[in-house]
Order: structure tokens, then sequence, then C-alpha cells
């Protein structure tokens, strides 16, 4: 039992050793000029000291007295509280007691076991909402930022109207037909009536190549790829042969029963297609007409195009087919009947091999995308309108097509994703006619209101790609102007 004299002055001393011995006064009054590092909720000085816990953040882990917020019945969960304390810690922790503020309390007290104890609770009210980490500002539970991703990149800016438009007077409205082509050298060839006109793009000069005379028309034109020599379709199912240079005849080849619509050169073979729904091989190197027919088209044929590693050709017809044909063999590799319209629009990919577009006519109106190595359909895209042509840059992966009813558009997408880069009008009729420049930057469109128009639609290319056997590209860098 503690000694009277401990008890009274707060101390547990030692027995034969009392207050006087100690000298608390004089201590006391030796740090009396620091006594502001004393508790300022505690006059007396003590064995210890006990730090002011008024600024601590007490609330934050929440151990500050709470009151209740519902009546606790008598002899309910107060009383079982009370019980399982004593038994754990002893009778003094069983009953209240005061806290440092004289408020009643066990969880005031420091020594008190609370449920509360350790569980730590965040203050929202004073998070500041600059933090780069605060939930309004992110947005989202990834904790990345919506800002932190890149702007995306601005489309690119094609102008929406023609540089240049040139009368074309007697230009067919014949969706059958392809009478516009430009060569390599920068010349443009054109069908009008009977006549074919060539239009030199470095100096707009204009000269007339041929007349077939009032019994014979146009019905289409095709350059080599050396740009030297042009091949003409006509009505009668004849194929000729002109040097463009010296505007002189060089051969003509006979075959086909009827028109001669759509032509097609690879390095060494003019392929021809005709209302006679054959395809015609022929070779200018032999004296007969024709090396190999090729027959696989119930309706006549109007879009013909060869790869560009002369491996395979590709032809659309009026039966709404799309054939795939090779060197070796005499029937089709693939045929193709997803079309619900005839297919004169065709282009092969020069960014990849095996890569085929096609597009439908009035009942079909989509651009569809083919493997022709599986034979495969990748994708297909309904325009909205007649497809009559398409013409895949060799600058940048990008088709440019050419629509007829009901909008006469122009349309250039991005490939593959096939987003719209731009759309440009201007014609008055189907825009049946379209031809490259040999720099890849300009198209020219042809249609049935007599106009032919000059569009800057693609960007230029940093390096060019050498022809093979030719140093083609080189030679049509010259603008239109």
């Amino acid at each position: 039992m503690a000694s009277p004299q401990s008890t009274k002055t707060g101390l547990n001393l030692p027995a034969g050793m009392n207050q006087t011995s100690l000298r608390l006064e004089t201590f006391s009054s030796s740090f009396r000029g620091i006594s502001s590092l004393s508790s300022p909720s505690k006059s007396t000085c003590s064995d210890r000291f006990i730090p002011c816990r008024s600024s601590s953040r007490l609330h934050a882990f929440d151990l500050q007295d709470k009151e209740p917020t519902t009546p606790v019945k008598e002899g309910g969960n107060e009383a079982y509280s009370r019980l399982l304390k004593s038994e754990l810690f002893g009778s003094d922790f069983a009953s209240p007691c005061l806290s440092p503020a004289g408020r009643q309390g066990s969880a005031s007290s420091p020594m008190s076991p609370c449920t509360n104890m350790l569980r730590f609770k965040t203050d929202r009210s004073n998070s500041s909402p600059s933090s780069p980490f605060s939930p309004s500002i992110l947005g989202n539970d990834n904790g990345l930022s919506s800002d932190s991703s890149p702007p995306p990149k601005p489309p690119r800016k094609v102008p929406k109207t023609p540089h240049k438009v040139l009368d074309a007077p007697s230009l067919q409205d014949d969706f059958y037909l392809n009478v516009v082509d430009w060569s390599s050298q920068n010349v443009l060839a054109v069908g009008l009536g009977t006549c074919v006109y060539l239009w030199t793009a470095s100096n707009s000069k204009v000269s007339k190549l041929c007349d077939l005379g009032p019994n014979d028309s146009v019905c289409s034109v095709q350059w080599t790829r050396e740009g030297s020599y042009i091949s003409i379709g006509t009505s009668h199912g004849q194929v000729q042969v002109w040097d463009g240079i010296q505007c002189k005849r060089v051969r003509t080849m006979g075959g086909h029963q009827t028109r001669t619509g759509v032509l097609a050169w690879n390095s060494r073979i003019l392929s021809s297609g005709s209302r006679d729904r054959n395809i015609l091989q022929h070779d200018i190197r032999v004296q007969s007409d024709y090396v190999s027919k090729l027959v696989g088209h119930k309706s006549e044929v109007c879009g013909l195009k060869w790869s560009h590693d002369d491996r395979e050709l590709a032809s659309g017809g009026n039966d709404n087919q799309l054939l795939v044909w090779n060197n070796h063999s005499q029937q089709p590799i693939l045929k193709l009947t997803e079309h619900t319209a005839a297919v004169k629009a065709i282009t092969w990919s020069p960014h990849q091999s095996s890569l085929l577009a096609s597009g439908g006519g009035t009942a079909d109106r989509c651009i569809r995308f083919w493997n022709t190595t599986n034979g495969h359909q990748l994708n297909s895209i309904d325009t909205g309108s007649q497809v009559c042509n398409l013409a895949w840059s060799k600058n940048v992966n990008e088709i440019v097509s050419t629509h007829g009813y009901s909008q006469n558009q122009i349309m250039l997408w991005k490939y593959p994703s096939m987003s719209k880069v731009a759309t440009l009008t201007g014609h008055s009729m189907r825009v049946l006619y379209l031809a490259t420049s040999p720099d890849g930057q300009t198209i020219v469109t042809g249609a049935g209101d007599e106009t032919l128009r000059f569009w800057n639609v693609f960007p230029s290319v940093k390096m060019q790609t050498p022809v093979k056997d030719t140093g083609l590209w080189s030679l049509g860098r010259t603008q239109i102007r």
C-alpha cells in the first residue's frame, strides 16, 4: 500500500525517501525560464513530459469519442462492453474515466482499448482538388489521365475544288466505256466520239492522235507502262496500237465480235475485254491477233486490271462477277460473286501483294476488298452510290473512288480503316472516268457533263521507287497548270 505522503504528492517514492530530499522546488525554479516547454494542459511538474494533443489529427484515425447516434437500451451492448473490458483489462478499465479535457468517456483515455484503434479515416473534406491523384481530375479509375494521351493527328487537308477544268465535247455518258488514261510520260489521252486527243500536261498542248471515221467510235484507251504506245478499242471490236510520239498506227488486231470497252497492259501482254463476254490476250511480238482467249463471264466485260507483279489479271463484268486469272491457266482461279451489280471499278494495292479492291454498280454500291491468295473477302464498305472507278495511290495507302447515281461525288479513303479523308463534288453527271498523274499526286475525272476536272488529292512521295525496265516516274514530275 502506498504511503500517505506519496499519495499526497502524486509520486511513488521508495521507502526512506521523501519529497524534501528531492528538492523539487529548486529543480522547478531553475527551469522556470523554459516552463513554456511543459504541457499547456498541466500546471504542475511531474516525472515525465505529456504533450498537448489538442492539435493532433485524432479525428483522422477515428480515436475521438463519438456520441451514440441511437439510444442504447438498458442492459444492452454498453453493459456487455463494460463486463468484457473488466475481464480483459481489470476493473480500472471497466468504469468510465475522466479525459484530459474533463469529459467523461472510455475512448478518450490513451490506454483505453478501442475498436477504432489504428483505423485510418481519409479526410476527404481537406483533400486538395489540385492534387494530381485527385479522382475529380482523373475522371476514371485506371489511374491515368485522359489528357496524357497524345492529341489525334489532324486530317490532311484536301482542296475541295479542281485546280483545272477542261472542256471535253462528245465525252460519252456510258458506264461500260474507259476512254481516259494518263501516261507515265505525262500525256493524257481522251477518246471523244470517233477521235483520240492527246493533252500534254507540261505545256497544255493538245494534239489529235487519230480519227476512226464516221462508222466507228472510241470505246477504250490504254497506255503502255513505258508511256510510248497507246492501245485503242473500237466499237467494231478492233484493237489498234499507236505510237504516241510519232502519232502513227503500229498495228490493228481483231478477234472480238463487238465493241472493246476495256484494255489492260502488263509488261508484254495486252488484254482486251468486250461485249462478246470474252477476254483476249494480245502479244504484239507475234503475228496472230491474239495468243489466248479467256472465257468465264456471262455478260459484257467492263473492268480489267493486271496486278503490279504481272502474275494475276482481275476482270469484272455486267454479270456481277469478279474473276481472277493467272498466266498458267485459261480458267479463272477465283470466282467472286458477292457483288450484286456490274463490276467495273477494279484496282490492285501497290503496297501489299494479292490485295484487290472492286466496286459494284447502282444495285450494289459497295467497295469490297479481297485476298486473292485464298479468295477471302476482307472488308466491304457501302458507299451509298454507284461505284464507277477505283484507284489506289502509290504515294500513300489511300484509295480514291468516283461515283454515279445518285451523288456524282469523288471520295478519298484511308486504308485499311476506310475512314473518309475527303468528299469532292463538282460534276453534274456520273463520274465515269478516272486517271492518275505519273507523280501520283493529281487525278483527272471525266463525266457525261463533258468536262475533265483535275484534283490535287494525294501528297508527294519523299523517294520515288524506280519502275522495272524504265525510269518512268522521274519523267512525270511536271505539275499540271
